[in-house]
């Protein structure tokens, strides 16, 4: 049974943080024949775990000093607690009680650029620093998440038992967790996952509100379409978790849940912070960054004035064939949406030097975290057969199934914008095929003003060279 520990160097790892996540994954370490210590910064939450919970392995510390004794050298100490600030003051307390070999490892949903300056603080002081990308919830956390280490190389060596033992398993067996690069590396792949996640989960929303607003399916019917895709090409765990949703009877009243639940959704800033850095490097998004604004503008004041003041039209109207056009919408968009993803991580790897695996990355998603797929094998699958793919796009998979989804996914934003829904994050797919199709994007518009008014000058398509022209000579 769970037990107030002593000072004896018995326990093999340290969970600090026993919120939700932090319980699931001192549990499942310790159902792995793991000895694991727990500590909370306040003891109220550490009094409720011991209530709840009993396990054998695990041992329950009141004081931190004691909490680090406890463990076997090198030291290694888990911090499941809420990012920024908190991770940082629980950094500073524990160095004091640590030698140089041990390892601190985040598991927490950490900015990746402070993990990066945390890495570097601890690797001063001979420590080994390790972010590590969680994925999979409070399910997954207990009974196999998907793992994302990153840091210390030689800290993961002391900890990779450990991850692998917990992480999901995917079909073939291997765990979802491999080591990811130096630094920031764990974390940003994390972030980029939740970015990901981001727009999956708009799409699937965009896709109700085309079978609900343009086909008028009911909730009901609208769950069995996502039970019958779950079922092909689009089997996911957020499709299947959808039918649920859309199926879910109201607890407190008549009707389904998915009438009742206001129509405003939170985000927590991973996504955020995912557009924030593609900005910052140069990459395109767009569809990513459409589903953070959704959710943006979820939330706006002017929404109900809105529906009062302004004008909607009375068009697009639903083909025969509209669920299947949504569903091969789905699936084109989602290749979007990955490809970005994946566009970044080839743009962040290059910047930083990390030599991220994107083939390895993509296995890691397959099972455990909230973005598994069928999916997932065809990327891994051609990031195996061309490592140095510049984008997923063209990878043969996905380039012959965007050509054969492209009209249904222009049709459904066309049928869309005609009725009034509002659906960014499928507009934006098609912007993003079209901005790479187009033998114009009008930037050459754009350089020659960028000329005009600040002499920025031009490259032309004759000659090589950087040309300046002087506009008011030539009236």
């Amino acid at each position: 049974m769970l037990k107030k520990g002593g000072n004896k160097m018995e326990n093999d790892i340290g969970v600090v943080g026993m919120a939700v996540m932090g319980s699931n994954l001192a549990l499942n370490m310790a159902d792995h024949g793991a000895a694991v210590a727990v500590y909370n910064y306040t003891p109220d939450l550490t009094e409720k775990f011991i209530a709840e919970e009993k396990h054998e392995k695990i041992t329950a510390y009141y004081e931190l000093e004691a909490f680090v004794s406890s463990l076997k050298r090198p030291r290694k100490i888990m911090l499941m607690i809420m990012a920024g600030a908190p991770v940082d003051m629980m950094l500073e307390q524990l160095l004091p009680f640590l030698a140089v070999g041990d390892v601190v490892i985040d598991g927490g949903n950490s900015y990746y650029g402070d993990t990066q300056r945390r890495f570097e603080r601890c690797q001063a002081e001979g420590i080994h620093f390790c972010g590590v990308g969680i994925s999979g919830g409070a399910a997954g956390a207990r009974f196999g998440p998907a793992i994302m280490p990153g840091g210390s190389k030689e800290g993961y060596g002391e900890i990779k038992g450990f991850y692998e033992a917990i992480a999901a398993k995917a079909e073939d067996g291997k765990p979802c967790c491999a080591y990811i690069g130096a630094g920031g590396a764990g974390h940003f792949v994390k972030m980029v996952h939740n970015g990901i996640e981001y727009a999956d989960m708009q799409l699937i929303a965009e896709a109700y509100l085309l079978l609900k607003h343009v086909g008028h399916f009911t909730n009901r019917e609208i769950a069995d379409v996502f039970r019958l895709w779950n079922q092909g090409e689009l089997k996911s765990f957020l499709i299947a978790t959808a039918v649920e949703v859309f199926a879910a009877d109201d607890d407190l009243g008549t009707g389904q849940l998915i009438d009742k639940i206001a129509d405003c959704a939170g985000q927590k800033g991973t996504g955020r912070w995912t557009s924030i850095e593609a900005m910052r490097l140069g990459v395109d998004i767009s569809l990513i960054t459409a589903a953070c604004n959704a959710r943006v503008m979820s939330n706006a004041s002017g929404r109900a004035k809105g529906q009062k003041s302004l004008v909607r039209p009375t068009g697009g109207k639903g083909g025969a064939n509209l669920v299947e056009t949504i569903r091969k919408s789905l699936y084109t968009a989602k290749i979007v949406a990955y490809a970005q993803g994946f566009s970044l991580y080839k743009k962040a790897s290059e910047a930083y030097g990390w030599d991220l695996d994107y083939g390895r990355i993509a296995a890691i998603f397959r099972a455990g975290c909230i973005i598994r797929a069928e999916f997932l094998n065809k990327i891994t699958a051609a990031y195996e057969t061309d490592p140095a793919l510049d984008n997923l796009l063209f990878a043969p998979f996905f380039l012959k199934r965007v050509n054969e989804g492209a009209d249904s996914l222009r049709q459904i934003v066309s049928t869309a914008v005609c009725a009034g829904v509002p659906i960014p994050a499928y507009a934006n797919a098609v912007e993003y095929l079209d901005a790479y199709a187009s033998p114009q994007v009008g930037a050459n518009v754009i350089q020659g003003l960028r000329d005009y008014f600040g002499a920025h000058t031009y490259r032309r398509l004759d000659r090589d060279g950087a040309f300046h022209y002087e506009w008011g000579l030539h009236d």
